[in-house]
C-alpha cells in the first residue's frame, strides 16, 4: 500500500517495503530502501536483489538508463541503497515462486548509494560457516534469513504471551537487577559496590523472592519477561544471561496454575506456528516418570519405555542381575527396541560405550529372532544364566516379538535411570522412532528434598520456598525424603520448558524447611531475613511458574541451540566474541572499587 511504509532521508522517499510489492502494484512508481542481497550482470542488464526487513524484491537496471546503470555497475553485496523505479510483471518464464515478490520486478530509474560495504567475512546464507565466525560478526549474522526469522518468531511469541496474560488480569512489574546474593542452586554473578567497599550486589538468578514479595504486596497477579543470570557451566540450552516468562498468582492452587499455563502455551503454538497441541496435557507423577522413562522430562514421542524386571531376576545365576534385584535402592530394567535385532555387534558396542558415560558398567542384551522357538530363537551371551521359565516370563513382560532387541540395565536406581533413560532417547533418534508431533505433558508430585551424597545433607529439588504437601508437613523432621512437593513442571518433547510450585506462605513453615536443609537460624536470617519478616504480615497463599523463553522459542524454531534465538549470545565459555567481553579492567577502576588485581599481567582469553 503506497505510503504504508513511508519514510524519507533527505529527498529519498520510501513508499513500500520490498516484500509488499505484488502484481497489484504493476505500473506504480515506488521508492525502496535496503541492502544489496545479490548482484548479477546478465548480458549487459544488471539484476539486483534488494533486501529490507520485509524480504526481497528484484531490481532491473537497463544500460539505456546510463547514470543509474553506471552506479549499479559499482554495487557490491551489502551496499545500502535507495532506489526509485516502476513495478512491472516479470517476463514469461522468469517468475520465481520461491520469492514472495517472484511475479514482479522493479525497473530502476534512480539510485543512490547510502553506504558501501567491505567484502563480508562470510556469506550470509552459508550454512557451513563456523559458529565462532558468526558470533564474532553477529551484527552481520543477524541479517541472514535464519536469524531474521528466529528473532521475529521470538517477538511474536513474546507478544502472544503478553496479550494472553494481560487478558487474564496479570500486570507486568519489573524487579531489581542489583540484589542480595542468596543461595538458589547456581553461582551468582557479583557486582562490586563503590559506595560500600567489600560489599557486592548479585545479579538475579530469578525474580523468585521478589515475586513472592509482590504477592505479599497485594498485586495478586504478576508477570514479567525477566532477565536472569547464572554463573554455571554452559551447554546448548544454557546461557549465563537468559530470559524467562515469570508469573505468580495469589489465592491459587496447583490446578489453576496448570490450567492457565496450559491454555497459554496451547494458544502460543496455535497463533505463532498454527500448531494445535493436544489438550489436556497428560499428567505423570515424578515417580512414574522415573520408573517408565528414567527421567523427569520424558520425551513421549519415543514409543518405548523401561520395564521393571527385578522380580524375575532375584534368583538367576547372573549376579549382575540378581544382586541389584535384591538390593534396596537398585533397579533391574529391560528396554525393548522394536526391530532392534538388526543392530550389529559393532553398533551395540557403541551403545555400550555410550551408557558407560552415565556410570553403567556395561549393556547386556538379547536379540529376539523367533519367539516361537523359545531359547533357540534368542541370541545373547547371558542366556546361559537364565532359566527357560525366566526367559518365558521376560518375553511376556516385555511383549517382545520377532526382530526385536532387549537391552538391560542393572545397578543403583540413579545409574539405571540415567543410563537407560539416555539410551532410550539416543536409540529413538538413531533408529527413527521419534515422531514429528509435539508432545507436552506435566510432571507432578516431586519429592521436596533430595539427598546429596557429597555434602551428606538434604537439598531442595526445586528451591527452598516450595511448599510441601499439607499431609506431609509432619514428615519434615523424621522422613524428609518422603515429603512430596506442591510442584509441577511442563515438559515438551523431552525438554523442561517451565517449572513452578505453590509457595510457602507461613514464616514458621519456611523456617522448618530451612532447618531441614541445614540452614541455621543465623544463616536464614542473614540471607532471607527480609522474606521471613514479610511472611509474618498477612501473606496470602500463592504460587506460580516460570517458563524458559529462550528454550521455548528455540524449539519452535527447530533450532538445536538457544544461541540461535538470542540476538547477542555468549559462547559456551561465557565470552562475547563480538565485543571481547569479559575484559580486563583498568587499575584505576579497580582502585575505586577497593579491589586488588590478582595478577599484573592478568588477561582474559576468549574462545568458543
Amino acid at each position: 500500500m503506497p505510503g504504508k511504509s513511508g519514510a524519507s532521508i533527505g529527498c529519498y522517499m520510501r513508499t513500500h517495503l520490498c516484500a509488499e510489492l505484488d502484481r497489484s502494484a504493476v505500473g506504480q512508481a515506488v521508492g525502496l530502501y535496503g541492502w544489496v542481497h545479490r548482484r548479477r550482470d546478465h548480458g549487459g542488464v544488471i539484476f539486483l536483489d534488494l533486501r529490507d526487513r520485509s524480504g526481497r524484491v528484484q531490481i532491473v537496471v537497463d544500460p539505456e538508463n546510463g547514470d543509474v546503470f553506471r552506479e549499479a555497475e559499482l554495487l557490491r553485496n551489502e551496499y545500502v541503497l535507495f532506489i526509485e523505479g516502476v513495478v512491472r510483471l516479470r517476463p514469461d518464464g522468469t517468475t520465481n515462486p520461491k520469492m514472495v515478490t517472484g511475479e514482479i520486478e522493479v525497473v530502476g530509474t534512480r539510485l543512490k548509494v547510502l553506504n558501501s560495504s567491505d567484502p563480508l567475512p562470510f556469506q550470509l546464507e552459508d550454512e557451513d560457516v563456523s559458529e565462532a565466525v558468526r558470533l564474532r560478526y553477529r551484527y552481520l549474522d543477524l541479517r541472514s534469513d535464519r536469524m531474521q526469522s528466529n528473532l521475529r518468531l521470538r517477538h511474536k511469541a513474546v507478544s502472544c504471551l503478553r496479550r494472553f496474560l494481560e487478558s487474564r488480569d496479570f500486570i507486568d512489574i519489573e524487579t531489581p537487577m542489583l540484589t542480595k546474593s542468596t543461595p538458589e542452586g547456581a553461582r551468582d554473578y557479583l557486582v562490586p559496590s563503590r559506595i560500600y567497599p567489600d560489599s557486592f550486589f548479585a545479579l538475579p538468578q530469578s525474580p523468585q523472592l521478589f515475586k513472592q514479595l509482590l504477592m505479599i504486596g497485594g498485586f495478586e497477579r504478576y508477570y514479567q519477561i525477566a532477565r536472569c543470570f547464572r554463573d554455571e557451566d554452559l551447554r546448548s540450552d544454557r546461557q549465563p544471561e537468559f530470559t524467562q516468562l515469570d508469573m505468580e498468582i495469589s489465592f491459587t492452587d496447583e490446578q489453576e496454575v496448570i490450567e492457565i499455563s496450559e491454555h497459554m502455551i496451547h494458544g502460543l503454538f496455535e497463533e505463532a506456528l498454527e500448531v494445535v497441541l493436544p489438550r489436556p496435557f497428560p499428567v505423570i507423577s515424578f515417580s512414574d516418570a522415573m520408573s517408565r522413562f528414567g527421567t523427569d522430562r520424558p520425551d513421549l514421542r519415543i514409543p518405548f519405555e523401561l520395564i521393571e524386571i527385578a522380580d524375575l531376576m532375584k534368583e538367576v545365576e547372573f549376579k549382575v542381575f540378581s544382586e541389584p534385584a535384591q538390593k534396596p535402592g537398585s533397579r533391574v530394567v529391560a528396554l525393548r527396541i522394536p526391530d532392534g535385532g538388526a543392530l550389529t555387534r559393532q553398533q551395540i558396542d557403541k551403545y555400550t560405550d555410550y551408557v558407560r558415560q552415565y556410570g553403567a558398567a556395561g549393556l547386556a542384551y538379547i536379540k529376539v529372532n523367533s519367539v516361537s522357538s523359545g531359547r533357540d530363537g534368542l541370541q545373547s551371551p547371558i542366556l546361559k544364566f537364565l532359566t527357560d521359565d525366566v526367559i518365558t516370563l521376560l518375553i511376556a513382560r516385555t511383549q517382545a516379538v520377532d526382530g526385536d532387541l532387549i537391552f538391560f540395565g542393572a545397578d543403583t536406581a540413579s545409574v539405571v535411570n540415567d543410563s537407560l533413560g539416555a539410551l532410550r532417547v539416543r536409540l529413538g533418534h538413531d533408529l527413527g522412532w521419534v515422531s514429528e508431533e509435539w508432545c507436552p505433558l506435566w510432571i507432578i508430585d516431586f519429592p521436596l528434598f533430595q539427598w546429596n551424597q557429597q555434602t551428606k545433607a538434604w537439598d531442595s529439588v526445586h528451591h527452598p520456598f516450595t511448599s510441601p504437601r499439607q499431609s506431609d508437613i509432619e514428615l519434615l523432621a523424621e522422613k524428609p525424603g518422603a515429603v512430596i512437593a506442591r510442584a509441577y513442571d511442563m515438559v515438551l518433547n523431552g525438554t523442561e520448558i517451565g517449572g513452578g510450585s505453590i509457595r510457602i506462605h507461613n514464616a514458621d513453615l519456611q523456617e522448618r524447611v530451612f532447618e531441614t536443609l541445614g540452614i541455621s537460624k543465623d544463616e536464614s536470617t542473614n540471607k532471607f531475613g527480609f522474606l521471613l519478616e514479610a511472611l509474618r504480615y498477612g501473606t496470602p497463599p500463592h504460587g506460580g511458574i516460570a517458563f524458559g523463553l529462550d528454550r521455548i522459542v528455540s524449539m519452535m524454531a527447530r533450532e538445536m541451540s538457544i544461541r540461535e534465538v538470542v540476538a547477542f549470545p555468549k559462547t559456551q565459555k561465557s565470552a562475547c566474541l563480538m565485543t571481547g567481553a569479559p575484559s580486563v579492567i583498568e587499575s584505576s577502576q579497580l582502585d575505586e572499587l577497593s579491589i586488588i588485581r590478582r595478577s599484573i599481567s592478568a588477561s582474559v582469553e576468549h574462545s568458543n
